[in-house]
């Protein structure tokens, strides 16, 4: 059994920082892709950021040069750093993940149960 733990979420005001951080946990074996993703109440899920095991990172536009996203391979965790936040960075977010799990050793893709950003004007 695997598990995604999110942490860090929370009220801020507008040009505030966050941190958020996502501990995978269980019967894993490796981690492949991990990232972060967002949805807004009525709008669709859509992709904040992801990093490769090797650390090359995807970051979408709207958060471009505000956020990062880095992961620890060794603590089979990932962060996101939410730095000069808007109100439309208000999302719950959840954290994914592509993991190789014992026995099977298939791919599976994972979601944590998501943690609720809130960024007030």
């Amino acid at each position: 059994q695997v598990q995604l733990v999110e942490s860090g979420g929370g009220l801020v005001q507008a040009g505030g920082s966050l941190r958020l951080s996502c501990a995978a946990s269980g019967s894993v074996s490796s981690i492949k892709l991990m990232g972060w993703y967002r949805q807004a109440p009525g709008m669709q899920r859509e992709l904040v950021a992801d990093i490769t095991t090797g650390g090359r990172t995807n970051i979408a536009n709207s958060v471009k040069g505000r956020f990062t996203i880095s992961r620890d391979n060794a603590k089979n965790t990932v962060t996101l750093q939410m730095n000069s936040l808007k109100p439309e960075d208000t999302s719950v977010y959840y954290c994914a993940a592509t993991i190789v799990e014992y026995p099977s050793l298939i791919p599976t893709d994972y979601w944590g149960q998501g943690t609720q950003v809130t960024v007030s004007a």
